[in-house]
């Protein structure tokens, strides 16, 4: 008789802990999110960025839509949830604005000497703008003094003007401006060649084949992280 009530009494913690955990998993959970990423709507910005994309020769990419806390994620939940093959593949966009321009560098009419440029990066690397300067310094043949650059993050509402993208839904594809787009070479050495980055919108995600990037885009490779 000891033998089988001490049976029942181990099945019936066994019962409360299953219950326990399936209680759980219908309870709020800050961390980790549902690794389910959302259904898209074909809405006006994936129809034009898509055209954009195939009558520049791009064919192999993909939007995902994310939670609105996609933001608060670790970046492990936010590979899991784009399907992405790794961590170093999640990128995202920045404008930079080159404060020590000379008076008459307004726009981005030169894209040798721009007013501003759009620098896409890792995540997971930091961004290191002396780098960039001394690119921009050799791309002149050091005809521009190097203290003539001095690459800033731009102000949020320049951002948003010259691109047309709010902030962590900017992309280099389909901007209002033709801004000159630097991708970090650290990009072009993952395996596999297909990267994230944002898509046009804050929980809009675009995933493209970094060769077919390169073709359209044709972005400068600076080794800047």
């Amino acid at each position: 008789m000891e033998a089988a009530a001490a049976e029942l009494e181990k099945l019936q913690i066994e019962i409360l802990h299953r219950i326990s955990v399936l209680e759980n998993s219908f309870l709020p959970q800050s961390s980790p999110p549902p690794l389910v990423s959302l259904p898209i709507d074909e809405n006006e910005t994936v129809a034009r960025l898509s055209a954009i994309l195939r009558s520049g020769g791009v064919n192999d990419f993909c939007f995902k839509r994310v939670a609105p806390d996609y933001y608060d994620w670790p970046f492990e939940s936010r590979r899991d949830v784009l399907g992405a093959s790794s961590v170093h593949h999640l990128c995202k966009s920045i404008v930079l604005v080159n404060t020590q321009a000379s008076s008459n560098i307004l726009d981005c009419s030169d894209r040798n000497n721009s007013k501003y440029y759009v620098v896409v990066v890792q995540y997971t690397a930091r961004f290191n703008a002396d780098a960039v300067k001394n690119f921009l310094y050799s791309l002149n043949d050091g005809k521009i003094p190097k203290k003539r650059f001095n690459l800033r993050l731009a102000p949020e509402e320049t951002s948003i003007k010259l691109t047309g993208f709010e902030h962590n839904g900017v992309t280099c594809i389909g901007m209002k401006t033709d801004i000159p787009v630097i991708l970090d070479e650290a990009i072009t050495k993952l395996k596999p060649d297909f990267f994230w980055l944002g898509g046009g919108e804050i929980d809009l995600k675009l995933g493209v084949r970094t060769s077919e990037f390169l073709e359209f885009v044709k972005p400068f490779i600076v080794p800047c992280s």
